[in-house]
């Protein structure tokens, strides 16, 4: 076994990477044999969550394939960030798509690997929020549909934060974004446009989709370690807090992406051939407020006079999301 030298000397905590746990309860980037598949030197911003989510999600990957894996990656700021010509932090077989048709570049990858006798060889795509229920929303049905054998990772920072914070069709109620102004008398995005993809998946009734957050990576890992253990199309859709676009300080990403999950705003959970099979239950509920003051896409909801009206109705969403899910621990209704 392969000699670390631990410094930090905290015990019973998830500190320095997880080295202070038993090996087998490490996540992968904790593991001295880790692949480091987006390795340093890209120009993501400070606090980026989608970078964290992206080295998780292909580590993990990685592991399970042993190393048999191929990338295919929409154009977004996850492509941008880390190829800029003639670099890239990539350390694995990687792919540039055009922004609509990741999923079909990937799709026609795993043919193509199947025509030549290499099905041992797995493939997985990505793309932010944009590139998978907008632009690539198209292809990323006709992938489903034919139950292509790749897994697709939606990277959610609810807008187009590469090109400036427009809104996309993930972007949440009320948020400010560059074309959703806070003004007028429904400030921000309006209520009752957007879509939740991982719900348009299930309703394709492909074998595996699953929710996760950049707060709880364990949960992440186990995830695609699942999807991986699987064939045919697979969808994995990954709350990814963006500091410049949401107006969060940089420090606050996990927490942003716990508070989304524990106030019911985003739900995480599991589903196979259409149905759910397991859901995260919120450990502590909190109310949504506690979500939305620290982002300033969401400071016209708050001060004097402030929105209420439309905080409570942002209430009354993660609440039916709660009870749509059953989020709730039995004691806890």
């Amino acid at each position: 076994m392969a000699f670390q030298e631990i410094k930090l000397y905290q015990t019973g905590t998830f500190v320095a990477g997880n080295r202070l746990l038993d090996p087998a309860q490490r996540t992968v980037q904790a593991r001295t044999g880790r692949s480091n598949t987006l390795t340093s030197g890209h120009r993501a911003c400070r606090g980026c969550g989608e970078a964290l989510g992206a080295r998780y999600v292909l580590d993990a990957a990685m592991r399970v394939t042993k190393g048999s894996m191929v990338a295919v990656n929409s154009t977004g700021c996850l492509e941008v960030f880390t190829t800029p010509y003639p670099e890239s932090s990539w350390q694995l077989p990687w792919l540039h798509s055009l922004f609509g048709n990741g999923p079909a570049v990937a799709s026609g990858v795993a043919a193509a690997l199947k025509a030549k006798g290499r099905e041992d060889i797995r493939v997985v795509a990505q793309a932010g929020d944009g590139g998978t229920v907008d632009i690539g929303f198209g292809t990323l049905s006709g992938m489903f549909e034919r139950n292509d054998d790749v897994l697709f990772v939606c990277y959610d920072n609810q807008g187009y934060m590469n090109t400036g914070v427009q809104r996309s069709g993930a972007t949440p109620p009320a948020a400010r974004t560059a074309n959703t102004k806070a003004l007028g008398a429904e400030p921000g995005n309006v209520f009752g446009q957007g879509k939740f993809a991982p719900l348009i998946a299930m309703a394709h009734e492909i074998p595996y989709v699953a929710t996760a957050t950049v707060a709880d990576l364990h949960d992440l890992e186990a995830k695609v370690e699942t999807a991986m253990g699987m064939r045919g199309a697979r969808y994995l859709h990954v709350l990814v807090p963006c500091p410049l676009g949401w107006g969060a300080d940089s420090s606050e990403t996990i927490r942003l992406a716990r508070l989304a999950k524990e106030s019911g705003i985003f739900p995480v959970f599991e589903a196979e051939q259409g149905d759910v099979t397991a859901v995260s239950k919120l450990r502590r509920q909190v109310p949504v407020t506690e979500y939305l003051r620290p982002q300033k896409r969401y400071a016209h909801l708050f001060g004097d006079p402030g929105r209420p009206d439309i905080v409570e109705r942002l209430q009354a969403r993660a609440d039916r999301t709660i009870a749509r899910f059953g989020l709730l621990s039995e004691g806890d209704r």
